[in-house]
């Protein structure tokens, strides 16, 4: 069975599912807070959530920023008498818009990581059976995420271990110094520096490649 490779394949497959499974909703999307805080949106149905998404987060201002601000769940149906956006609305109903659906992604150990955003252009009202399906796939796009960001911070804590592995061993053969002493030549340079140690690291090898490089 064809499993998706990525996490963004894993929430293009979440939204399409999304998409046919709440027939309320023609224009679903899911966005991610990144580590610089800007949001992001990382998979949708349509460009139209890529228009409705990037007008509300440059506005600061939506069913789906306040969903992420943590309101959790953030329903807005006959959103054209809605008065909680006067800047946003405009510009939505200009697009077609008539309700919206905002989730927060949540993990318990990450706090907010995105959203769930979902679009209607055909119908003025949210069902509670709307809300209860629309959590459903909210949860699952969010332990994607959780998962994919385990996997990476795994993935980056190997990577600095071999690259600081690779600078004692530098140290070792130039210095000719135990690997304790190298080490401790590592971590005395961080601190003096205040710098990371895998900062050192990164220009003690940068460092002997271009040695290699132009001997």
């Amino acid at each position: 069975m064809h499993r998706p490779a990525t996490v963004d394949d894993t929430l293009e497959v979440i939204v399409r599912s999304a998409v046919e499974a709440l027939p309320t909703f023609d224009h679903i999307g899911v966005s991610t807070v990144e580590k610089d805080g800007r949001i992001v949106t990382r998979a949708s149905t349509s460009a139209l959530v890529l228009e409705l998404d990037d007008l509300q987060y440059s506005l600061a201002e939506g069913p789906c920023v306040a969903s992420m601000d943590g309101d959790d769940v953030v329903p807005a149906p006959r959103i054209a008498g809605d008065e909680r956006w006067p800047h946003y609305l405009p510009g939505a109903l200009a697009l077609g818009l008539r309700s919206q659906l905002g989730v927060r992604l949540h993990l318990d150990d990450h706090g907010t990581i995105g959203g769930l955003n979902l679009y209607s252009t055909t119908s003025d009202d949210i069902s509670e059976e709307d809300v209860a399906v629309a959590a459903f796939f909210a949860t699952h796009a969010a332990l994607a995420l959780g998962t994919a960001r385990h996997v990476e911070s795994l993935n980056q804590a190997v990577a600095t271990r071999q690259l600081i592995g690779q600078a004692i061993g530098i140290l070792m053969e130039r210095y000719v110094l135990s690997e304790q002493a190298a080490q401790a030549f590592l971590w005395r340079t961080s601190s003096h520096g205040n710098t990371k140690v895998r900062a050192v690291a990164a220009d003690l090898v940068d460092d002997a490649d271009r040695r290699a490089r132009s001997a």
